[in-house]
């Protein structure tokens, strides 16, 4: 169960958007997905091509720093922090609660080793292989459903028990039974699935970070 704060936030988004709505039950899974994982320590694991790259970055921003509610860092850590002096004191003030989450395509030196050493279509499985754990979740975008390198980094994730999330358009392509969730985005054109991936994955992002911060 979601807290009533964070079921409002999704219902305000399936009301403003049909396309949206269709995925519904998708879409709160994927919440509770990724709340239970931040729960029990883990992190979540992000990529895609292009501009589904730049979106991967764009969920990053939200859930590592504050997006809609304002996150007092931990009681533990600004305690820790306002004992170390000035500079502590200024951290303890300044700094904010967040969610781990990593963007596989903000690594261009490893990106370009891979590509050059092995292949393009390596880059984020090998990334999943070193930086993946059990009880992790890993979020592919693909306007297409069939972009190669996030396909097989799905593969190793499911590997390493990794639970799979697909942000996809079209018809979904193979990421849409390949991965555990699919939120398939109902539009044709590129440019009309990447606006519908910007609407459910702030839909997520302001749901989960109500389940930690919200009242």
């Amino acid at each position: 169960m979601l807290k009533p704060g964070a079921e409002a936030i999704l219902q305000r988004y399936c009301d403003k958007e049909f396309a949206i709505a269709s995925i519904k039950e998708v879409l709160y899974q994927s919440v509770r997905v990724l709340v239970d994982c931040f729960q029990k320590g883990g992190k979540l694991l992000v990529c895609g091509n292009g501009g589904s790259c730049a979106d991967a970055d764009h969920i990053v921003g939200e859930l590592v720093k504050a997006f809609r509610i304002e996150r007092p860092v931990d009681p533990s850590v600004a305690d820790s922090l306002n004992a170390q002096g000035e500079d502590g004191k200024l951290l303890a003030g300044k700094l904010q609660g967040g969610l781990p989450a990593v963007n596989l395509g903000a690594h261009a030196a490893l990106m370009t080793a891979m590509s050059n050493d092995v292949g393009g279509e390596y880059i984020y499985a090998q990334q999943v292989v070193a930086y993946g754990q059990q009880g992790d979740v890993f979020l592919g975008i693909s306007t297409s459903g069939n972009s190669r390198n996030v396909l097989l980094a799905g593969e190793a994730a499911k590997a390493k028990g990794i639970k799979t999330i697909a942000l996809i358009g079209k018809n979904g392509g193979k990421m849409k039974t390949n991965f555990n969730l699919s939120l398939c985005a109902d539009a044709e054109s590129t440019e009309d699935v990447q606006d519908l991936h910007s609407k459910i994955y702030h839909a997520i992002c302001a749901a989960v970070e109500y389940e930690f911060w919200g009242e």
